[in-house]
């Protein structure tokens, strides 16, 4: 199912006296969602993303503009009417009932010519626990299980209908790590065999980025960029989208480019072809690094971190604003740890300058 945001606003009244001007939560988003598509909303809490998910679901009107499913505008449709399957953060499951409850009661809420008999409703309640592989646990209530198969069971419950769009928000954050990689695998699984749209919040780039098919990145209501997940990464619009991509993070450090060349301090470190003169802020991601002897890049180096196949180098650089320079490289490379600095060349692809008033970013010609 197609799903189309078109000018899509939400403005809160404010409770501040002092300020009372609307609170303005999602500002003026326009996305089309292919049919089919995982698609994950992305950003820091406050900026809109839930916001968008409760209007898409229809638990909240817009102030403005329309949200349709496929040919059908559904913007004043409430959400039972919508063919919607929501799982939340806290998994909202019956404690009194069992599993198979649980999961059966969205079918039994059905009226009129959606109506289904007990065998249907049993088949297809089966059908969606067999789905999330929770089809043995059918007898037991939701005290009796771990975290991650209440979330299966809160999927499950969600899709037993074959909704025509699927809403995620933030399910993994209640889950310990290795058990969230599992469930974030799992959700990528089902939605690849259901072909339900899908639309996931999260503020965890790594979880949106290993599972979703496009990235929307959203900043205090507004849509910064939208598009394939590597593609953001490699080439983010903004400082905001660069440094909320990435993990260790981009370094960022204040810079000047003066006749075609990029200086960070006293130090020329890249050819920048068609920049005009000007500071700039610079961000290099940590794979941006090559350890050089003679590299034109030279930082205080603080300590070495070995992580199995790679080598974290922790330095210092007093253009840098970030309290430390973290740079990955690989396990071949040789680092005498009682030396007083550590010289890099810089791998053009991995540095981005970014106009130091509107943030923008700055691109450039790389010279061969």
């Amino acid at each position: 199912m197609e799903v189309v945001l078109q000018n899509l606003t939400k403005k809160f009244r404010s409770r501040d006296r002092k300020n009372p001007q609307d609170v303005i939560a999602v500002n003026d988003f326009n996305f089309k969602i292919p049919d089919g598509k995982l698609i994950g909303l992305l950003g820091p809490s406050g900026c809109g993303k839930s916001t968008t998910l409760n209007l898409i679901s229809g638990l909240i009107k817009p102030t403005s503009g329309r949200i349709l499913f496929g040919e059908d505008d559904v913007t004043d449709l409430p959400p039972e009417n919508r063919g919607i399957g929501l799982v939340f953060q806290n998994y909202a499951l019956y404690p009194h009932l069992t599993v198979k409850q649980n999961i059966l009661f969205p079918l039994q809420n059905l009226k009129g010519k959606d109506k289904l008999s007990k065998p249907e409703m049993l088949e297809k309640a089966v059908a969606a626990a067999k789905l999330v592989q929770i089809d043995e646990l059918m007898d037991r209530k939701p005290g009796e299980l771990s975290g991650g198969q209440q979330q299966r069971v809160a999927i499950a419950r969600a899709l037993v209908k074959m909704p025509r769009v699927l809403l995620l928000d933030e399910p993994l954050s209640n889950l310990d790590a290795r058990l969230r990689l599992q469930t974030r695998e799992e959700i990528r699984r089902i939605q690849r065999e259901t072909k339900i749209t899908t639309i996931f919040v999260t503020h965890d780039q790594e979880e949106a980025m290993s599972i979703s098919d496009m990235i929307v990145v959203m900043k205090e209501g507004v849509v910064q960029q939208i598009g394939k997940p590597q593609e953001v990464y490699d080439s983010p619009v903004n400082l905001f989208v660069a440094k909320f991509l990435g993990t260790p993070p981009i370094n960022v450090f204040e810079g000047q480019v003066r006749d075609n060349q990029l200086f960070i301090g006293e130090d020329a470190v890249l050819d920048v072809a068609g920049v005009e003169n000007q500071e700039v802020y610079v961000g290099i991601r940590p794979e941006g690094f090559l350890l050089k002897e003679d590299g034109p890049f030279c930082c205080s180096l603080s300590g070495v971190e070995v992580m199995g196949r790679d080598i974290s180098v922790v330095s210092t650089n007093k253009a840098s604003l970030n309290p430390t320079v973290r740079s990955i490289v690989g396990t071949e490379n040789k680092i005498n740890i009682e030396a007083a600095s550590v010289r890099f060349e810089l791998k053009p692809a991995k540095v981005f300058l970014f106009h130091k008033k509107t943030e923008e970013r700055i691109d450039f010609e790389v010279r061969v």
